[in-house]
């Protein structure tokens, strides 16, 4: 099957695709587009109101339209195209993208099992759910999701899982180099109280001593790590608090969680990001 008769299978079971060139890289933008000048598309992170008909702005080109993908002006690019991608996000995906048997090792020890595509160095791993891309969250681990395309390799073995946990906290990684000597946060965190917290079915005891476990656990990184354990500790918390009524006052523990992580070197926007998203990993939990 060329790649054009192929495309158009796969959009038409909703999956945006778009042409690849050799190297396995999108076409270059037309000059109208070149260097961003049009503005960019709709769907891309600074939207731009770019309606060029031809493949351009990589990822941001996919589309399920078969009356766009089978069209004139695609013509040329799928008589060059050397593969087909496709945009996860767009489809509500995301691949995790293992390069080496390094990664597929750590993949089958870490990660729930999910549809697999071999790949020419390693495998995709694919979930049901959109996130955020990301490059090199670990050693041979990339994340594709949105604003990101993959190559199609095929449909893959296995069930399909929903995205877990513990590929959102691949996203959550310090960026900078914490201080030698302890970092004092400027921070001032709210207290968790009933004043707070009048609809939790806990007793202050029990939030503020698992709290304080947590907080241990993040101030015990001063290396590396504490961002990850402050998406950990505040994904726990809230799983604590999702039968309860509410209000809980997750958000006064959100920022005690937030201002350990930079007390010891993580940067404020980071950990924020850690924590919120910790805390979205539990559906119906009570703020």
């Amino acid at each position: 099957m060329n790649t054009r008769a192929l495309a158009l299978r796969l959009a038409s079971g909703g999956l945006p695709v778009l042409p690849l060139r050799a190297g396995k890289v999108p076409f270059g933008n037309c000059p109208a587009c070149a260097r961003n000048a049009c503005g960019g598309r709709p769907s891309m992170k600074t939207p731009g109101r770019c309606a060029c008909p031809l493949p351009c702005h990589g990822w941001a080109a996919a589309t399920t339209d078969t009356t766009v993908l089978g069209s004139r002006t695609w013509a040329p690019y799928w008589e060059r195209a050397a593969a087909v991608a496709y945009h996860p996000g767009g489809a509500g995906l995301t691949v995790v993208d293992l390069d080496n048997e390094a990664a597929i090792t750590w993949a089958r020890a870490t990660l729930p099992p999910t549809r697999t595509v071999t790949t020419t160095r390693g495998e995709h791993w694919i979930y049901r759910g959109a996130m955020p891309s990301a490059n090199a969250v670990r050693s041979g681990v990339d994340v594709k999701s949105r604003m990101q395309y993959a190559r199609w390799l095929g449909p893959g073995k296995g069930t399909m899982a929903p995205l877990p946990p513990v590929v959102r906290a691949l996203l959550v990684r310090e960026e900078t180099t914490p201080s030698r000597r302890e970092v004092v946060s400027s921070l001032r965190a709210p207290r968790w109280d009933r004043q707070v917290a009048s609809g939790c079915r806990h007793t202050e005891r029990y939030v503020l001593t698992g709290l304080a476990h947590g907080l241990d656990r993040i101030r015990a990184h001063t290396e590396s790590g504490a961002g990850a354990q402050a998406f950990g500790v505040a994904r726990f918390l809230a799983s604590q608090h999702a039968a309860c009524p509410g209000p809980c006052g997750l958000d006064a523990l959100a920022e005690q969680i937030v201002a350990a992580a930079v007390a010891v070197g993580v940067p404020e926007p980071y950990a924020h990001r850690a924590v919120t998203n910790g805390l979205a990993t539990i559906q119906g939990c009570a703020a």
